[in-house]
């Protein structure tokens, strides 16, 4: 996207992509913990640390979170304890039901740092970021804002790699806008959501996050960090654009299974039930959850909702909903900015709850050498 994107969303068409892209088809994996993945891993760790990373946060995607149905952050607003006890057991229920799949766990980041850090220093940190989960504007822009609030509260010297599952992806397109994006355009970002976070109580993280951010942002001409962060995203919807100056570098990697009668960076719609229950065609969450597809905040939130129909005329452009269908079809895999890898990962194992129709793959621990090897050549690119 251009630089000054004042939070423009992604033109969503059928033509030849405007950004690199390429096609993989990645060799066999080696265990997790054999000796070939830890001295492999132990050299993705000195790439980062010549990078200046010193922490990766690891973010997950919608309904993988610890309020995807938005009652709980307005059960916050009067019994704020009892809603974070509430969340986080939420989110525990989630994590012990869901595992691994579709989903950053405790385990997953300990045995990334682990893999990273053995007999090297300086220690790279790798931390789950929880969000909410929602499928909606409101939901995305308060993970951006929330995630915000807690990378700064750290102000590490070094570089920060953000790595995102799903529509994390964008809640990081979002966080570029608002690292980078003109002031005029940031304050109409933070007003759209105000009837949500103007009411939130003061002594809440959740508020507090949402006003020390809006007068960093604005009233400051300071930058929020002196590095902007590396970012890899994994099976993202193509949603909401980049702004260009908002990071360092920009990594899509998406499940793709190309077919001879499409040109190999847009995917094949699905022609039966069966298709998705295999995954016949690789990812059909990245390629189903384009613009038009977002959940409306629950109608017992009434300022949630009135500030997600306000952020939609910012991020999604007009009509998506009524042009739906004929845009499912294209099925473009690459978005505007950034470098995209296609990849084959192959059939998916077990039943469709496991694989969510090829979106599950990314996070994997089998597929976690093979991710942070690919990230860490990206950084050299």
């Amino acid at each position: 996207m251009p630089r000054q994107n004042r939070f423009q969303h992604q033109t969503y068409t059928a033509a030849v992509p405007r950004a690199p892209y390429r096609c993989f088809v990645p060799d066999a994996q080696p265990e997790v913990n054999s000796e070939e993945f830890k001295l492999r891993m132990q050299e993705v760790g000195r790439s980062f640390r010549a990078a200046g990373i010193e922490v990766i946060y690891l973010v997950h995607g919608t309904f993988a979170g610890d309020d995807p149905a938005g009652l709980l952050s307005e059960l916050s607003r009067r019994m704020p304890t009892t809603g974070y006890r509430l969340r986080s057991f939420i989110k525990r229920m989630i994590d012990s039901v869901v595992g691994s799949h579709g989903n950053y766990t405790d385990d997953y980041a300990n045995l990334f740092r682990e893999a990273l850090n053995a007999g090297q220093e300086p220690a790279i940190e790798v931390r789950c970021f929880c969000w909410s989960g929602e499928n909606h504007h409101l939901g995305r822009a308060n993970a951006a804002v929330q995630l915000l609030a807690e990378m700064s509260e750290r102000e590490q010297p070094g570089a920060t790699m953000l790595w995102g599952h799903s529509h994390a992806g964008n809640v990081f397109a979002l966080m570029t806008n608002l690292l980078a994006g003109e002031q005029e355009s940031t304050d109409s970002f933070f007003q759209a959501a105000k009837p949500y976070w103007s009411t939130l109580p003061r002594e809440g993280k959740e508020g507090a996050a949402w006003k020390v951010m809006f007068e960093r942002l604005l009233q400051s001409a300071k930058p929020l960090f002196a590095r902007p962060p590396h970012i890899c995203t994994f099976g993202t919807p193509i949603r909401y654009g980049w702004e260009s100056t908002g990071y360092k570098s920009l990594l899509h990697i998406v499940n793709h299974r190309r077919v001879p009668e499409l040109p190999d960076y847009r995917a094949d719609f699905p022609k039966c039930a069966g298709d998705i229950q295999n995954a016949a065609g690789g990812d059909y969450v990245q390629q189903l959850g384009i613009a038009g597809t977002n959940t409306m905040p629950s109608i017992f939130t009434p300022r949630a909702r009135r500030a997600d129909r306000r952020l939609n005329r910012r991020l999604q452009e007009k009509g998506a909903i009524w042009r739906l269908r004929e845009r499912l079809k294209i099925g473009m895999r690459v978005a505007d900015e950034g470098t995209t890898l296609l990849v084959e990962y192959g059939e998916p194992e077990g039943m469709l709850p496991e694989h969510l129709a090829g979106h599950a793959v990314y996070t994997e621990p089998a597929w976690l050498l093979f991710h942070a090897e690919q990230s860490a050549i990206h950084l050299q690119d």
